[in-house]
């Protein structure tokens, strides 16, 4: 029986999950399965895997052969570099410690370079974040000098009108606090 290694759709419409899984390959995509051995959900940023490791290796090693998509994930997870230094163990090119001892160079290796491009992700953000703040202030401060100097032509029109109101309205109260006065007069 030929085996693949394949991914099988799970999820909601315009947002797929994926099942790893080993199948026949006359299986349908989304039909019965020999096992599962991992996950891989596209929707995260990055993209989250789950494999069981050994299970992989097993399948790898049995003959299963991977679709492209899941050949690239075994690929990233190390499972096809171990493969090849075992294949390097069972020729005698070099024992098993040497063998562990490269895959355990290349995991930290991984691990060092996704941890600074991710370090490099974030600071870009910040970075980003940071520009982004410094033009909404100088928006915010052109937009306040705007209305400090729109209020100040709108004091300076209506300072005119007010003292011209002003003074009549004084005019006004001079005028009546005289006019009883004439009256009190003139009925003497």
């Amino acid at each position: 029986m030929a085996t693949k290694l394949r991914l099988q759709r799970r999820g909601r419409k315009n947002h797929p999950f994926y099942q790893i899984i080993v199948a026949d390959s006359r299986a349908p995509r989304d039909g019965k399965y020999i096992e599962r051995i991992g996950s891989y959900n596209p929707n995260t940023n990055p993209a989250t895997i789950t494999l069981d490791f050994d299970r992989a290796l097993y399948w790898m090693q049995t003959g299963a052969q991977p679709t492209d998509t899941v050949r690239n994930i075994l690929s990233n997870e190390g499972v096809l570099l171990k493969k090849h230094l075992l294949g390097g163990v069972a020729k005698g090119a070099f024992d098993e410690a040497e063998a562990e001892r490269r895959f355990e160079a290349w995991k930290s290796n991984k691990l060092n370079s996704e941890k600074s491009a991710m370090t490099k992700d974030a600071e870009k953000a910040r970075a980003e974040e940071k520009a982004r703040l410094e033009a909404e202030k100088e928006v915010n401060k052109s937009r306040a000098e705007a209305l400090a100097k729109k209020k100040a032509e709108e004091e300076a029109a209506n300072a005119p009108e007010e003292q011209t109101e002003e003074t009549t309205a004084t005019e006004d109260t001079t005028t009546a606090e005289e006019a009883p006065a004439t009256e009190e007069k003139t009925e003497e």
